[in-house]
């Protein structure tokens, strides 16, 4: 599995979780083989344009990403990211790149549902 986690700069296990999908600088891309991390790279994200939420939807799927854990995304990037085959878990309010990974290899993260989803205008249930 490769699991992509939105995240600060400089991005990587030790990282700080960025906590809206869409905005955040980097994402940290991490294969996982059963419980082993087996590597881990820095994606950047590019600029954040209004409606355009797919650019890294697109992104993260050419990378081989088939999982995300995130604390914050619109309806449109969960819809795209549900189309193109990459599972959604939402990250739990954990604070690190490295404790969403947890999250994930023990089965704790909970698949990414209407709860979390961000209205816009900063009506987001992850703040």
């Amino acid at each position: 599995m490769v699991l992509a986690i939105p995240s600060e700069i400089p991005g990587g296990l030790d990282a700080a979780l960025s906590q809206h999908f869409g905005h955040a600088p980097s994402f940290t891309l991490v294969e996982i083989e059963g419980q082993d991390v087996k590597s881990v790279q820095v994606l950047p994200n590019g600029d954040h344009v209004a409606g355009g939420c797919m650019a890294p939807v697109m992104t993260l799927k050419e990378a081989g990403v088939n999982a995300l854990v995130s604390g914050g995304m619109g309806m449109r990037p969960l819809a795209g990211c549900q189309q193109v085959g990459i599972q959604v878990f939402f990250n739990e309010g954990v604070a690190t790149v490295s404790e969403a990974v947890r999250l994930v290899v023990q089965g704790q993260a909970r698949v990414f549902g209407p709860a979390q989803v961000c209205g816009g205008g900063g009506n987001c249930g992850h703040h």
